[in-house]
């Protein structure tokens, strides 16, 4: 069975009502995100921090997956599928994919703030301030903010490199170490770019560029590999 490794971004997700910070105005649900996703954003005011992942974690629990979560799930039927998602919502897994390695975090998921490896699932959709580690310590939004390690993006380069097919899903390729995955991709794997936005690059080859937003696009490469 071939290896069909798959990246997405906020696109993948913004067809289920989930806001991006990477919109025009570069505001995340009206927030400069430095204040509410950044070490300083945490030093300066834990309590707004709190309560923005909080509401975020309210707004997720309103949303469900769409097609093309859907779609990627169904892909596990005929390859060994694994997903690498920038996304900090848990949508692939409400869909039913397996195998999941999120780079930047997890929103249901909390840690402590003197041990990164004591991480929790939380318990309802608020974390308040005073709510603790089993070392008596903060916990916080075990989600990985700006400025700080990407502990996931090892995993995800090899992953990558002993892809058979590449897939690239809602995501501009602008951010890093995330963007640069496509370096990792062996050389002669077909490449699929999945995004309603003309690409930043002049596609080689390998690449295919499939300009539609996820829902639409997911079906399309379920078509294309279907009829291969």
């Amino acid at each position: 069975m071939k290896k069909l490794v798959v990246l997405t971004g906020a696109g993948m997700s913004a067809e289920s009502g989930i806001k991006t910070f990477r919109d025009h105005d570069g505001l995340w649900e009206n927030h400069d995100v430095t204040e509410v996703a950044s070490p300083e954003g945490w030093a300066k005011d834990p309590h707004l921090v709190l309560d923005f992942y909080n509401q975020r974690r309210k707004q997720l629990h309103e949303c469900e997956p769409n097609a093309g979560h859907k779609g990627l799930a169904e892909l596990e039927k005929h390859f060994d599928v694994n997903i690498i998602t920038q996304n900090i919502d848990d949508l692939h897994e409400q869909a039913g994919s397996s195998r999941v390695l999120h780079l930047h975090g997890e929103l249901k998921k909390v840690r402590s703030t003197v041990d990164e490896s004591l991480v929790y699932e939380l318990d309802g959709s608020e974390l308040h301030w005073g709510d603790k580690c089993e070392k008596g310590s903060q916990l916080r939004p075990h989600i990985v903010w700006f400025g700080e390690a990407v502990p996931a993006i090892e995993p995800a380069i090899e992953l990558t490199q002993l892809a058979d097919i590449f897939v690239v899903v809602g995501t501009s390729l602008n951010v890093y170490p995330a963007a640069g995955l496509l370096n990792y991709v062996s050389p002669g794997v077909p490449i699929y770019l999945i995004d309603p936005a003309q690409p930043l690059f002049t596609p080689s080859p390998s690449i295919t560029f499939i300009q539609e937003k996820a829902t639409t696009g997911v079906q399309h490469l379920l078509t294309i590999l279907k009829s291969q």
